[in-house]
C-alpha cells in the first residue's frame, strides 16, 4: 500500500467506524429498525439466543483486535500505520451488522409515559453519547480513530507516542467512553425486549473488555496507572482520590 492508499483507507475506515456507532445510537433512539437485513427471516436459534450470540461475536472481535498480541500479528500483514484504521473499519462494519441482523422480540420491559420524565430520559440519553464523544477528544480523537497514524505516515513525519494524560473527565473517571455507552444504552423511556438483550449484552461486554484493557494498561504504564486507579473511578466519578 502506498502512502496515499493508506491515507484514503484510513479516512474511509473512519467514516465507516462513525457510521457503525451512529447505527447503534439510531436503533436505540428508534430512528431505524432492528434487523433491517433480515427481511423477516428467522434464525435456527431462538431470537434471544441469536441476539446474545451476535453480541458475543461482536464483543469477541472488538476485544481480540484491541489486544497487543493481535496487533503485533496483524502488522505483519498490513502497514503499522493502518492498524488502528483497520480496527475502526471492522468495528464499524460489525456494528452495522449487529443491528442489521438483530432479531426483534415481542414485549416490553418498561414504558414511561410521563412527558416530563420522558424528556429527562432523552436528555440523559443524548448526554451519554455527547459525553462519549467529548471523552474521545479529551485524549486524542484522531489517534483513537486511526486518522493521526495515516496522516503522519502520509506526511512522512515521525509519530511520537502519546503521553498518559489525566485531563477533563479523565481526572475523575478512567473509562468515560464506556460510561457514555452505559448511559446511552439504558437511559431510554421505552425498553423493549428487543433492546434489553442489546443493553445487557453491551454491559457485560464493557466489564469483560475493561478487565483486559486495564491489564494491558498496567503492563504498559506500570505504577503510574496503578496510582491512577487509586485516584479515579472506573466508570463513575471519584472525587478527592
Amino acid at each position: 500500500m502506498t502512502k496515499t492508499m493508506i491515507l484514503i483507507y484510513g479516512v474511509a475506515s473512519y467514516f465507516v467506524g462513525v457510521a457503525g456507532l451512529v447505527c447503534i445510537i439510531a436503533a436505540l433512539a428508534g430512528f431505524i429498525q432492528y434487523g433491517f437485513w433480515l427481511d423477516g427471516a428467522e434464525s435456527m436459534l431462538g431470537p434471544i439466543a441469536w441476539n446474545f450470540l451476535l453480541v458475543a461475536i461482536w464483543g469477541a472481535i472488538h476485544t481480540l483486535m484491541a489486544r497487543p498480541g493481535f496487533k503485533s500479528v496483524l502488522t505483519k500483514f498490513i502497514p503499522e500505520a493502518a492498524e488502528r484504521a483497520t480496527y475502526v473499519l471492522v468495528a464499524g462494519l460489525t456494528s452495522v451488522a449487529l443491528i442489521g441482523f438483530w432479531q426483534n422480540i415481542p414485549g416490553q420491559v418498561w414504558l414511561i409515559e410521563s412527558s416530563g420524565l420522558v424528556y429527562v430520559l432523552w436528555a440523559v440519553f443524548v448526554f451519554g453519547w455527547v459525553f462519549l464523544l467529548a471523552a474521545t477528544f479529551a485524549i486524542n480523537h484522531f489517534d483513537l480513530f486511526g486518522l493521526r497514524q495515516v496522516f503522519l505516515n502520509f506526511k512522512e513525519q515521525p509519530r511520537p507516542p502519546l503521553h498518559f494524560v489525566k485531563r477533563a473527565m479523565y481526572k475523575y473517571v478512567r473509562h468515560p467512553i464506556q460510561t457514555g455507552v452505559l448511559i446511552g444504552i439504558w437511559a431510554t423511556p421505552y425498553m423493549s425486549m428487543t433492546q434489553i438483550v442489546l443493553s445487557v449484552g453491551f454491559t457485560v461486554y464493557i466489564f469483560v473488555g475493561l478487565w483486559f484493557e486495564e491489564r494491558d494498561l498496567i503492563n504498559e504504564h506500570g505504577d503510574a496507572y496503578l496510582q491512577y486507579r487509586r485516584e479515579a473511578g472506573k466508570l463513575f466519578p471519584k472525587f478527592g482520590g
